[in-house]
């Protein structure tokens, strides 16, 4: 059995006000039952990241705004166990793992229902209101740091073919497969139209392909996004800056529209083009946090029986799936990864994905 030399502290980035993060040292936390600690070795930038640093929402500490509350953020990350708390056997140290940044309570109707992401008793971890929460990188410490705790119900393992920085973009693609799960599962041979080749996007495309989805048609501005989404598996792609895109995914979907659309832009008008891209019958997800509100037209939605669906993260076990299909290399996520930086410098990776700059889609920090 491996063992692991584990210190007292930690270095860790954590928020103090608005757009301010500092490194500091840390304790380095310990397990609890049903918890193994984690020695982070890969933790991708989620653009949420970027909200909860700047903002503080939909990140929640004490019931508060996360900010000067010695938060540590970062949710999308991947590790090696190196201890286990009281009754842990269902892994072993040394194990590599990606985890679920949500955890739930484990005992509201929502999180029996497999729906954690949705936790009726979201932030309640604390006080007299501590019913055992856990969102790690949104309402408990994250994974901005060399450690971190995790609840044992929140692991997924890591073959030993993937590299740590693949690795960390499993949560990424259990975001995409969420999103497919709720619009049906069975999406072999329906039409489906992604859009926004943003992360969560891109491999919605390879997902979908590899499930079986055709034609797979992805939506963008960016001519070198629509260009990764073909090698992820894209049968079209439309450039949204050149044509009318809903006239477009009809076009090519023959006329009476796709069975699925996943929106991933988080693009206001986008909403609305995605309940006109779908034939009658049809069902539409939104994955995204929207920029600001979407008109709609609820009478299309009504008269024409369309679905629309809204997800939170990568509910459902879907991490699972995603981590299969990568692992049989059906889903190759390395086309999204285009920088690494050291975990010390996450300010410089944060400024990469919000400014786009080198044309980054998927920034990841390794601690080693």
């Amino acid at each position: 059995m491996s063992t692991f030399d584990i210190p007292e502290t930690m270095s860790a980035w954590v928020l103090g006000d608005p757009d301010e993060l500092m490194l500091v040292e840390k304790p380095v936390p310990r397990p609890g039952p049903a918890e193994v600690l984690v020695r982070v070795d890969a933790v991708a930038i989620c653009a949420t990241d970027l909200e909860i640093v700047r903002h503080g929402v939909p990140a929640s500490v004490d019931g508060e705004l996360p900010f000067k509350k010695s938060f540590t953020p970062g949710h999308e990350y991947m590790g090696t166990i190196v201890a286990l708390g009281p009754t842990v056997d269902e892994v072993a140290v040394g194990d590599r793992i990606a985890v679920e940044a949500h955890g739930g309570c484990g005992r509201c109707e929502r999180c029996r229902q497999g729906m954690y992401t949705s936790c009726l008793n979201y932030g309640a971890n604390f006080g007299e209101y501590d019913k055992g929460h856990r969102a790690n990188g949104f309402t408990t410490d994250g994974g901005f740091a060399e450690y971190a705790v995790n609840h044992v119900n929140t692991l997924v393992r890591v073959p030993d073919s993937m590299s740590d920085e693949v690795a960390a973009l499993i949560s990424t693609a259990g975001t995409a497969m969420y999103g497919l799960d709720v619009l049906g599962g069975l999406v072999a041979g329906e039409s489906l139209a992604v859009i926004g080749a943003g992360p969560v996007g891109l491999l919605g495309v390879a997902l979908g392909k590899a499930l079986g989805a055709s034609p797979v048609i992805l939506v963008d501005i960016v001519g070198e996004r629509l260009e990764i989404g073909i090698r992820l598996g894209a049968d079209h792609v439309v450039d949204a800056g050149r044509e009318p895109a809903v006239e477009a995914v009809r076009r090519i979907s023959g006329g009476q529209g796709v069975n699925f659309a996943f929106e991933c832009s988080g693009s206001p008008s986008a909403v609305d083009d995605a309940i006109k891209m779908v034939k009658r019958g049809g069902r539409v997800c939104l994955s995204a946090f929207s920029s600001g509100p979407s008109l709609v037209d609820v009478g299309r939605i009504v008269a024409d029986n369309i679905y629309l669906f809204g997800i939170r993260g990568e509910g459902q076990s879907a991490m699972r799936r995603a981590a299969a299909l990568m692992g049989q290399n059906k889903v190759d996520a390395s086309l999204i990864h285009t920088h690494t930086f050291p975990l010390q410098d996450l300010p410089t990776g944060l400024r990469y994905v919000a400014e786009k700059i080198d044309r980054a889609i998927k920034v990841v920090l390794t601690t080693h």
